[in-house]
């Protein structure tokens, strides 16, 4: 059966991850490439270190299994390839998750791990393929200039290369790397808190559809590109959601983490048709993030705009 994008924008329209699961499941997993989403939670986690706010009083108790760093994962069947977006802490979950979902592999290494920064949540996680956990043997990693010299020049990372456990390749901005035959990833260039790399979104596209990740951005504003112009380009755009609005960091100096409220974002996209808007995801929440909870007002109220917010093991078909 071919997959037409209007059947999948239908489906997407106000249905539940696992609805869409279920679809993925009996027409389209053998063939087509897609996003597997891995995490949807910030760099710091949920619970968050430190937190004694009802938001992480419980889960340190009884964790939610649900709850891990935000990273996508592409899975081709009909190429039997893998591939990881960022590296978390949660990386060994994460790659067991997406080796049993693609069921076409016997081991749970991805034909490659792509990076966005330099920021604890998106890249740490590569220290499990190192000598002290899987001792894996030249893992294709892409990474910007500024990326894969940080991680060349500093350890533990350089240790990761001097022994060949990681193979660094060196991406340039908007310039595509052709994965498989049927999918392509494009990195793109955003303003974010660039202290030891570059940070980059990802623009992913395969046979059928595209996809824009961007799960870390300064505000919108900042960036020289049109955002409303870029979501119209694509059929699925996962944005920054970390803060619902100012009253989450209300301890925290609002300038040393500039990221777009989803409320200010929510204004910008009201000018989208309802088509468009359909296309937002949030994700990368923070800790603090009410759209965490998906029985919250704010999380029904997101919806009800015509928004939709990642979960774990959403599936975006390519």
């Amino acid at each position: 059966m071919r997959i037409t994008l209007g059947l999948i924008m239908l489906i997407f329209t106000g249905s539940q991850p696992e609805d869409l699961t279920q679809f993925h499941k009996a027409e389209f997993q053998e063939k087509n490439p897609y996003i597997f989403v891995l995490g949807n939670v910030q760099d710091g986690g949920s619970p968050h270190i430190g937190c004694r706010k009802e938001c992480c009083k419980t889960l340190f108790a009884q964790p939610d299994p649900d709850r891990m760093v935000v990273a996508l994962g592409i899975i081709d069947p009909q190429n039997e390839k893998t591939f990881l977006i960022e590296a978390t802490p949660d990386l060994p979950r994460q790659l067991r998750l997406l080796s049993n979902e693609a069921g076409f592999k016997n081991n749970d290494v991805p034909d490659g791990v792509f990076l966005t920064h330099a920021h604890i949540g998106h890249y740490t996680g590569l220290m499990y393929f190192g000598r002290e956990a899987l001792g894996a043997s030249q893992v294709n990693v892409y990474a910007m200039p500024g990326m894969k010299s940080f991680l060349e020049s500093n350890g533990p990372w350089s240790q990761l290369t001097d022994l060949n456990n990681i193979k660094l390749q060196q991406m340039e901005n908007e310039t595509a790397v052709q994965v498989t035959p049927s999918v392509r990833v494009v990195p793109v260039q955003v303003p974010h808190r660039d202290e030891f790399s570059e940070t980059v979104g990802y623009k992913i596209m395969g046979p059928s559809a595209s996809l824009l990740f961007i799960p870390d951005i300064d505000k919108w504003d900042k960036w020289e590109k049109d955002i409303i112009e870029m979501v119209q380009e694509v059929d699925y755009a996962l944005v920054d959601g970390s803060f619902y609005d100012k009253e989450e960091i209300n301890n925290r100096d609002i300038s040393e983490i500039p990221h777009p409220f989803v409320s200010e974002s929510m204004e910008l996209f009201d000018a989208l048709p309802d088509e468009a808007k359909r296309k937002v995801n949030f994700i990368h929440f923070n800790h603090t993030n009410p759209l965490l909870n998906e029985e919250s007002a704010i999380t029904e109220n997101v919806l009800a705009k015509g928004y939709s917010i990642s979960r774990l093991k959403q599936i975006y078909p390519l």
